[in-house]
């Protein structure tokens, strides 16, 4: 499996629009991030988790030219607004892509975009899409996907389990019955905000917390802020656990 990072940030994005604080301002490349996805690779497979704003130059940037499945964690502007970008992919193979989420984030798919599940003047086109909603496992050809659910608030979304791999995005908390299925990942890619505790998204010390439950070998932060500097805090968190940023790739 690999895995690349397209974007690693909070729904702001780093640097924020107006802000000269020490990250927004950081010459530092690693402290600029774009709205967070990840595309896995796996068995000559293409998988996207989140179509973010900026998912079009994230393509660019790591050269993405074959999409076989979108997981959608929830339905916020962050995590979706990229979405008519997927339409390059259907055009060039004339094949409906997949699409995956819970209940409430297919729905609100069909509501924000509506202009691609009704008949209307194409113009450049628009993605044609197969949004599927998903209780349990399912497969994109031999991958084997797990949807974890968990919560952002109270709002319930879903996590993604691949093989040893999980993706935990904007999550405040992890049910008790998805700590089972989250059970031997080796590698956990977890969405950390800040230092300070969050209504809905997970801190610093809370995230650890999660680390020391599951012991995974290798721990990756996503979803930061502006309020994380990325070489301070990396050098402050234990063996094991690092922030991620724009452009990593990780190989398992």
């Amino acid at each position: 499996m690999r895995i690349i990072f397209l974007g690693t940030g909070t729904s702001h994005g780093v640097p924020v629009i107006g802000c000269d604080c020490e990250v927004c301002t950081s010459l530092d490349s690693k402290n600029r991030r774009t709205r967070s996805s990840v595309w896995i690779q796996q068995d000559n497979t293409d998988i996207i988790i989140d179509t973010a704003v900026e998912f079009r130059l994230q393509a660019l940037r790591e050269g993405l030219t074959k999409v076989d499945g979108v997981l959608y964690t929830h339905c916020h502007a962050d995590h979706v607004f990229g979405f008519d970008d997927l339409r390059i992919f259907s055009q060039r193979t004339n094949i409906q892509t997949p699409i995956y989420g819970n209940k409430p984030t297919i729905e609100e798919i069909y509501q924000v975009f509506s202009y691609v599940f009704r008949k209307t003047q194409e113009g450049g086109g628009k993605p044609q899409v197969n949004p599927i909603v998903v209780t349990e496992s399912f497969y994109i050809n031999n991958v084997r996907i797990i949807p974890v659910p968990i919560f952002h608030g109270e709002l319930p979304i879903l996590g993604y389990r691949i093989g040893k791999m999980a993706y935990l995005t904007d999550c405040s908390r992890v049910p008790e019955e998805s700590l089972k299925l989250l059970e031997g990942v080796e590698i956990l890619i977890l969405g950390v905000i800040r230092y300070e505790p969050h209504p809905t998204h997970m801190h610093v010390e809370k995230a650890l917390e999660l680390i020391s439950i599951l012991e995974p070998k290798r721990t990756y932060f996503t979803h930061i802020s502006h309020l994380l500097e990325h070489r301070k805090v990396n050098k402050e968190l234990p063996d094991g656990v690092e922030l991620a940023y724009d452009g990593l790739i990780v190989q398992v």
